[in-house]
């Protein structure tokens, strides 16, 4: 076993590197980056949260040797453009368009949080496009109340937001493990996104409701819901296996709303266990 010490260092150097392996492609007008790393059979496509990057899968991909994996940053996140709009629909819309620009068939489709939320829109709106469903620490209506601790902590920030900021203790909170560095890229990429698109995109989160557009997804689809999530706890999670035919729904016990940071081994069974790669 390597030394506790070089282990750091290699997730700084990880890290460090990450936004350096970005490539970009047009997307209907629009420069989407992400991370594609090489593997066979049928593509992993990794979508990711309210104000992460790819670098959300970061700790997650060397769990999923073998397989094609490809991570977007969505639109106004990372190093993608911010376009127009910023509602679930355009993020679906990009998704597809980067499906068929990179010639993807029919890959599994995860999704974190907004991502699942934007992973649903996209297998209801664009069936043909995709092979399955991977739904994490989502839901199919956020149903914020107005006294709910994240509406008071976006409409707090103000630019320019520092990666210090204490609101990240609170956002990107997680249980004992998760590296630092790791934690601190997550809080440097959100903290370049302006604090009127924070707002912009979650008053569209907080519109969304798919609870009927999740009757036309007919793709096999796993939830992976965590067990202390506070964002969208076991209602959210029962609700949605209700609604996805098929669906398969597995919980990360231990976990908070970030299973992929926190048990990316727990995560990377489930998914290879239902979608192994060829």
């Amino acid at each position: 076993m390597r030394p506790a010490a070089l282990e750091l260092t290699d997730q700084e150097a990880e890290q460090a590197a990450w936004a350096g392996r970005k490539r970009t492609v047009d997307v209907g007008g629009l420069q989407l980056a992400y991370v594609e790393i090489a593997g066979s059979g049928r593509p992993l496509l990794l979508v990711h949260g309210f104000t992460d990057t790819s670098r959300s899968f970061s700790l997650l991909a060397p769990h999923l040797p073998g397989h094609r994996l490809i991570m977007p940053d969505l639109r106004g996140h990372g190093g993608s453009q911010a376009g127009e709009g910023c509602g679930v629909g355009d993020f679906a819309g990009d998704i597809a368009g980067l499906i068929r620009r990179l010639r993807l068939n029919r890959p599994i489709v995860v999704g974190h949080s907004l991502g699942g939320i934007v992973s649903i829109a996209l297998a209801a709106q664009y069936p043909e496009l995709i092979g399955g469903l991977v739904i994490l620490a989502s839901t199919l209506k956020p149903d914020f109340g107005s006294d709910h601790q994240l509406i008071d902590g976006v409409a707090a920030l103000r630019d320019p937001i520092s990666p210090s900021d204490p609101f990240y203790d609170w956002w990107h909170a997680c249980q004992p493990g998760v590296p630092r560095t790791f934690l601190a890229g997550l809080a440097k990429d959100a903290s370049a996104i302006p604090a009127a698109r924070w707002r912009a995109v979650f008053e569209e989160i907080r519109r969304t409701d798919l609870t009927a557009a999740a009757q036309a997804v007919q793709v096999p689809t796993l939830i992976i819901a965590g067990g202390r999530d506070p964002l969208f706890g076991e209602a959210h999670q029962r609700a949605m296996a209700q609604a996805l035919a098929g669906s398969h729904l597995v919980w990360a016990q231990d976990c908070g709303h970030n299973p992929h940071w926190e048990d990316p081994a727990f995560v990377a069974k489930a998914i290879a266990g239902m979608f192994p790669a060829a």
